[in-house]
């Protein structure tokens, strides 16, 4: 596990940021890359901790104190093996996912954690240049056929183990390209799309078969698909936008983030959209929302040009350390300031809109907005308040939506009968991911909500296996934390 007194020895280091100025230019990834041995001195920190709480923090069960011990070591193809045995995508989740595994990383209890996340993403990097990462197509086909929906991470991790095992399998995708809100959703500062491409051109060569432009649904029906195929997973993702019901919320210039997010990764894509230009250039632009969707989209406008950047979140500002009741090895609810709130967006706290104010000619130009308090009693759920007296207008060109998503779309559900939970997500047991219809799976968002990108590759795995288990009676795919053992 890294060097023994490498903790004591060595600070905690990441990659470096672009100044401001500079990235803020164009859609660029603006990381500067840290030397080899500075690396292998991030890896040397990884702790002989006795029991690597990492392990429980990922949703994948990756095997980090192996492969930084390998980093340390400068066995950089053993680290690439050992990664990629559980993890499909590391140059996706070492760019994009928040880092669970850092939170609860033992050293992080009185120090600065060990940057696995970055190790990660140099890990994979390295073995991309190097070569180390071929298609491995399987020795034999099965002869059973799996169609899956979505080519988000989970339906992209459940394909790659599905056509492993030897199953023939085709991934739809209705947008044009393949990647779903990796491509579509996540702007290219944070991750450049040949990132997806190079990743794409391995799955072809294992033999997957993608076939985009095709709403499943509307342009061929769940029915058929599910007639055709051996087995069908649904990896759709939560696509259903939470709405802000309030006066003016259907004015020119409110504006949903995932309508906002896609039509500026095409622009930058060259590739054409249909609807209004939406543009945040010369104009005060309210985000309203917290999350990594709404510094996204603070991110975005600056690229664009804004006047000035507004954040609004309704919760109260977070401390920086962890909250009282949230202990270690538990992700705490702590304050985090992204690349792009440093790039000049003003944060404000506790606060929600009422209302969006109209110009006379149907445009919003300006908001309502009012402090909020929570209440909170022992046993039960805080209560918002509003503050008496607090009512601001602001001025605003462009209100974007950042409010995350309240479950699934319907279609495909309706069509084959399957269960949903209140919130519109798909019933399936997470326990084999099988619907209540036989030979029908479930896997990511679409499953278990609106979550993170590495629970949607655990959970694209997890499937895999257990569709595996459906076609053939026994499975050798991998479960959680175990390595990739081809059953073929």
């Amino acid at each position: 596990m890294g060097k023994i007194t490498g903790f004591m020895e060595f600070d905690r280091k990441v990659e470096p940021y672009t100044p401001v100025k500079e990235r803020i230019k164009n859609y660029k990834e603006f990381t500067e890359p840290l030397k080899e041995g500075e690396l292998k001195k991030q890896g040397a920190r990884c702790m002989d901790c006795g029991i690597p709480f990492c392990h429980s923090g990922c949703p994948l069960g990756n095997l980090i104190p192996d492969f930084n011990d390998a980093v340390y070591r400068g066995k950089w193809e053993k680290a690439a093996k050992i990664l990629h045995s559980t993890n499909n995508f590391p140059e996706f989740t070492g760019r994009l996912c928040p880092a669970p595994c850092e939170e609860a990383c033992v050293l992080g209890i009185n120090e600065d954690p060990v940057s696995i996340e970055n190790i990660e993403k140099n890990i994979v990097e390295i073995a991309f240049d190097k070569g180390w990462i071929t298609p491995q197509a399987p020795a034999k086909r099965t002869g059973k056929k799996v169609a899956v929906v979505g080519s988000g991470p989970a339906g992209l991790a459940a394909a790659q183990q599905l056509n492993r095992a030897g199953h023939s399998v085709t991934v739809f995708e209705r947008d044009e390209k393949i990647g779903g809100l990796l491509r579509y959703g996540i702007p290219d500062f944070k991750m450049e799309k040949h990132i997806i491409d190079r990743r794409l051109e391995v799955l072809k060569a294992e033999g997957i078969v993608f076939k985009t432009g095709i709403d499943v649904g509307k342009d061929i029906t769940a029915t058929e698909l599910k007639d055709t195929f051996d087995a069908l997973v649904l990896c759709g993702g939560a696509t259903v936008k939470r709405q802000l019901p309030i006066p003016g919320s259907d004015l020119n210039g409110v504006v949903q983030a995932m309508d906002f997010l896609p039509q500026n990764n095409r622009k930058v894509d060259g590739i054409p959209f249909s609807g209004e230009d939406i543009s945040a250039k010369g104009k005060n632009v309210v985000v309203i929302g917290g999350g990594d969707t709404g510094s996204d989209c603070i991110g975005t406008s600056i690229r664009q040009g804004a006047k000035s950047v507004t954040n609004f979140e309704i919760m109260p500002k977070a401390t920086t350390e962890r909250p009282e009741g949230q202990p270690w090895p538990f992700w705490p609810m702590r304050l985090r300031t992204s690349s792009s709130h440093k790039e000049g967006a003003d944060r404000v706290f506790s606060i929600s809109t009422k209302e969006f104010v109209d110009d006379g000619k149907g445009n919003l130009k300006s908001l309502v907005t009012v402090e909020v308090e929570w209440i909170k009693e022992p046993g039960k759920r805080p209560i918002l308040k509003e503050v008496e007296g607090t009512e601001k207008k602001w001025d605003c060109d462009l209100a974007l939506l950042a409010l995350g998503f309240t479950g699934s779309e319907t279609s495909i559900a309706n069509q084959l009968g399957l269960q949903m939970d209140p919130r519109t997500n798909i019933k399936a047991s997470a326990k084999d991911y099988m619907s209540n219809v036989p030979g029908v799976f479930v896997a990511g968002d679409q499953r278990r909500g609106q979550s993170l990108i590495v629970w949607a590759i655990s959970e694209g795995r997890q499937a895999a296996h257990h569709i595996d288990t459906y076609l053939m009676g026994i499975s050798n795919l991998p479960l959680k934390g175990e390595g990739d053992l081809p059953r073929i």
